[in-house]
């Protein structure tokens, strides 16, 4: 029961990290949570959760890399092998060398071996770390795809250069060319065994379909095995299980680009069922990596035979040295030219070598490979200074993962054009490309019983992507500043409800009227509010409601309208939209910009809506008038989701985000007014 709560827990954290990521973008989720993670462990309660490095590996890496084989591009994995190899193999053994001599010259009480076996430890970069960083910070697309493939191929290398140097430290024996060669054995028989076993299991997945197996779940189940039953089957030959489920992960990708014309449904189960997978697995690492963090360092900082200024600084300078030896490395082979797979000879920029080099985030893999040193020596006496090579490795995670989060965002920020036509015509466009992501969502959704309600939804976003792709187009853009945007469409909804109240009073409209009306304004505000004034509406909205009942003792919300009352509220809302008018219209006399104009402009169209709207124009048939609304609100679900896709692949800035969930607001409100009056 103990581990299903701490399980519990650990998953309640993941969901807060996004939550709090909302708030504060411009700190990485991972950070976040690995800042999570250590407060379990430093908050009284009782949490201590021993990381199992072989559990690990297979939890967690194994899944990650089969996916991140399966999405990664094999012709750009191709055009890329040199650096890759250079990266993933020949930086890996020049830090082993390199590292381990200087960590042995800095503290002579670590034995070579064991310096060997944390340079080794530390040669990797972690991929989930770094796709996690990347899918955030708009890096150069060669340079994600170069780190994506440093990332699958050398976690084999240094894991192999790690067992190697601690089995020499255990043992005190070691021989070069017999490691060489294990090297060539277990690399070359982890690929081989993974796309062999991969083979057999899509083979496995032919023979069941044409048996007439095809239940969508059943070949899901297979799919969500196959990384575990690769790292499993590797290991137990021998060869690196790791590199098999990368390999795996390639050849599944073959099967997958076949998958929409053999099985369609499977991959519109699969995508969703693989992003939760992910989703929580690259959670946990980040998670447990901060459980782990506290008690590594209280061992060290808290015995006082090191000296706590000296063990920060051995971990400061052991990552300057991975620092620079990554950035020379990359130097010196970059002036042979393709360095990142360009055909001319052109040589990369500084800024380029200098993002690669602070690109190389090491991660989970890094601390897990560092908890499987062994207690023991061969002879019985304790592995020298273990804790000692774990804190030290834990702190370059830490430093890695920081300067990565602060460096990265800077050098590879884009310059923002200062051209208003320039930023307009690229708003414009990605309002379009969000728009057609809406049209596509829509259409998966079309079948013979919606097939009119969504060719009529279809329609007005094809119309609004014409009217914002036309030169001449004259939609005002949104005003700069949120603020100022959300105080005027707020101000403008505070006249209408006073509007409401002065004609409830005076009987011109019955109270269940004058209900719905505000309701319906209540329904806009929270619409519009953002992360910044949410609060403060869900705070008003109950004051509100809490007056209504204990001094009016009505309900203030009314289940049911009848065409009667639905025709005096369209008559009531051209009055309170004629007020916004009059009242606004005096503020721009006097003084106007932006979010006054944008508002004014809003309550015109809406009033000339209105007044073009005819009594026998509103739809008898319900179930259209109900589907359209559904139709509706998953367009604009749809959208949303493209922009938070389109931002997490760095397509856009998060200005640009901004801007665009802005306008979905926007739109989304206006649908709502429009469905509750009209």
């Amino acid at each position: 029961m103990e581990v299903f709560i701490i399980i519990l827990m650990l998953l309640v954290l993941i969901g807060v990290s996004n939550v709090v990521y909302r708030f504060v973008p411009f700190i990485p989720v991972p950070l976040i949570q690995i800042v999570l993670g250590a407060s379990l462990v430093v908050v009284p309660l009782g949490i201590h959760l021993h990381l199992e490095p072989e559990l690990f590996f297979i939890l967690f890496i194994a899944p990650l890399l089969y996916n991140d084989g399966k999405h990664t591009p094999r012709d750009e994995l191709w055009r890329l092998r040199a650096p890759i190899l250079l990266l993933a193999v020949g930086l890996v053994f020049i830090t082993v060398c390199v590292v381990g001599y200087s960590v042995h010259w800095l503290i002579p009480s670590i034995p070579l071996a064991a310096a060997f076996g944390l340079a080794a430890i530390l040669s990797p970069t972690d991929a989930v770390a770094v796709g996690s960083l990347a899918g955030r910070i708009h890096l150069p697309r060669s340079l994600k795809r170069l780190l994506e493939g440093e990332a699958l191929m050398n976690d084999a290398s240094g894991l192999v250069a790690f067992k190697f140097a601690i089995a020499a430290a255990v043992t005190g024996v070691f021989s070069l060319p017999k490691a060489s060669f294990s090297f060539l054995v277990i690399s070359i028989g982890g690929l081989l065994v993974g796309a062999i076993v991969a083979f057999l299991i899509v083979g496995l997945r032919h023979l069941l379909r044409r048996a007439g197996l095809e239940d969508e779940t059943m070949h899901m189940l297979l799919q969500i095995l196959t990384p575990f039953l690769l790292y499993l089957i590797a290991e137990e030959l021998g060869v690196s299980g790791i590199l098999a489920a990368v390999a795996g992960g390639l050849v599944h990708a073959i099967e997958n680009e076949r998958m929409p014309f053999t099985m369609p449904n499977l991959k519109s189960v699969s995508n969703p069922t693989w992003s939760v997978i992910l989703f929580v697995l690259n959670g946990l690492v980040f998670v447990l990596l901060g459980l782990q963090i506290p008690d590594v360092s209280r061992t060290i900082l808290s015995d006082p035979a090191f000296d706590n200024f000296k063990v920060i600084g051995y971990a400061v300078l052991i990552y300057a040295m991975l620092l620079v030896l990554r950035f020379v490395w990359t130097f010196l082979f970059s002036r042979g030219g393709r360095w990142f797979g360009n055909k001319s000879n052109e040589v990369p920029s500084l800024r380029i070598l200098t993002l690669t080099a602070i690109s190389g985030v090491r991660g989970a893999v890094t601390l897990a490979g560092a908890f499987s040193i062994p207690l023991l020596l061969q002879n019985g006496d304790p592995f020298p200074q273990r804790d000692l090579i774990i804190f030290l490795a834990s702190s370059v995670i830490l430093l890695s993962l920081l300067t990565a989060s602060i460096a990265l965002p800077l050098l590879a920020k884009k310059k923002s054009t200062t051209d208003d036509a320039e930023k307009e015509r690229l708003e414009r466009e990605w309002q379009i490309e969000v728009m057609a992501a809406a049209v596509r969502a829509l259409q998966k959704t079309s079948n013979e019983e919606n097939e009119m309600a969504v060719s009529t939804v279809i329609s007005d976003y094809k119309l609004m992507m014409q009217q914002l792709g036309q030169k001449d187009n004259k939609t005002k853009r949104l005003p700069r500043s949120r603020q100022e945007e959300a105080g005027m469409r707020l101000l403008a909804l505070s006249i209408e409800r006073k509007y409401v109240n002065d004609r409830l009073e005076s009987g011109q409209v019955s109270r269940e009227q004058a209900n719905y009306y505000l309701n319906m304004l209540e329904q806009i505000e929270l619409i519009l509010a953002n992360k910044l004034d949410l609060g403060k509406v869900i705070i008003k909205t109950l004051w509100r409601r809490l007056k209504m009942i204990v001094f009016v003792r009505q309900p203030s919300v009314v289940s049911g309208i009848s065409e009667p009352d639905m025709i005096a509220l369209r008559t009531l809302k051209m009055q309170c939209s004629q007020a916004v008018v009059d009242e606004f219209s005096e503020r721009c006399s006097l003084k106007s910009d932006e979010a006054t104009e944008g508002v004014l402009e809003y309550y015109r169209q809406m009033l000339d809506r209105l007044r073009r709207f005819t009594i026998g124009s509103r739809r008898k048939d319900r179930s259209f008038d109900e589907c359209r609304r559904e139709l509706h609100w998953i367009a604009v679900q749809a959208e949303r989701d493209a922009v938070q896709a389109f931002f997490e692949k760095g397509d856009i800035t998060r200005d640009m985000a901004t801007l665009l969930r802005r306008v979905i607001r926007n739109r989304e409100a206006s649908l709502y007014e429009l469905e509750e009056i009209v």
